[in-house]
């Protein structure tokens, strides 16, 4: 029989790979709180979190290594500074108290809804035309993999949020591309700030492995038998859920 804790923790990560696929967020940003929920201390929240993450990016990157979609050159380039960042994340994560980790996911997620409009901001100007891209097109991508990794180790999630806005505005890709190299980059981000986790002994394996899972048959479900839903729904449900993940986030925080 599977124990209460594991059944929570897949049905959660089905939940999570839903509004995933719907919202287009990372699990991590669902996960991360569950487990801090359920009990588990905020380091080992975020470890469990990047190891459930693996699972589901690399589910999603083989799909679209299948259909012609990615493009290695482009995610080697920005999986390289990641693969370093993120052991910078887990240490940080490592320095950090519980409640200062908290609050900084917290933080995250309220940076995350300024993103989600930059983004949209950003796709509209490529619609009409307009492309740009930095100057210096090696450090453009030691900053995007480096930022992308560093939330990876410190807060358990992919990092993807942040990748495909800078992958827009820095080396000027089209959204596509930048989503689709972002989950490969995601792979390595998360299998290095999982391991890096790992040698510090803060993940909960099984805990980790029905989250994912469960995440990944969400985002199944979500992406390919579910009704799209338009456009300004998701934006308000995204946005309001970000606020309530760093609101409950933040009163965590303030009890411990």
């Amino acid at each position: 029989m599977i124990p209460a804790n594991l059944l929570i923790l897949g049905l959660g990560g089905l939940g999570s790979g839903i509004l995933a696929g719907f919202l287009g967020i990372g699990g991590g940003t669902v996960m991360v709180p569950l487990l801090v929920t359920l009990g588990y201390e905020p380091i080992q929240a975020v470890a469990t979190s990047a190891l459930a993450i693996t699972i589901t990016a690399t589910s999603g990157t083989l799909q679209n290594w299948r259909m012609g979609f990615i493009q290695p050159q482009k995610v080697l380039l920005l999986a390289l500074p990641a693969l370093f960042a993120a052991q910078i994340g887990v240490y940080l994560a490592e320095q950090l108290s519980s409640s200062l980790l908290l609050l900084g996911f917290g933080l995250l997620m309220l940076i995350n809804i300024y993103l989600f409009g930059l983004r949209k901001r950003v796709i509209a100007r490529q619609k009409d035309g307009e492309k740009q891209q930095w100057g210096n097109a090696t450090l453009a991508r030691i900053i995007t993999g480096g930022t992308g990794g560093l939330l990876a180790g410190l807060f358990g999630v992919g990092g993807g949020v942040i990748m495909v806005p800078l992958q827009i505005l820095l080396l000027g890709e089209p959204i596509k591309v930048a989503i689709q190299t972002s989950l490969g980059v995601i792979v390595v981000t998360s299998i290095s700030a999982a391991f890096g986790h790992y040698l510090n002994g803060n993940i909960v394996f099984f805990g980790g492995l029905f989250l994912g899972f469960g995440g990944l048959i969400g985002a199944q479900i979500s992406t390919r038998f579910l009704p799209k839903l338009p456009s300004s729904f998701v934006s308000f449900a995204f946005q309001s859920l970000l606020v309530i993940l760093a609101i409950y986030t933040f009163w965590k925080a303030w009890q411990m």
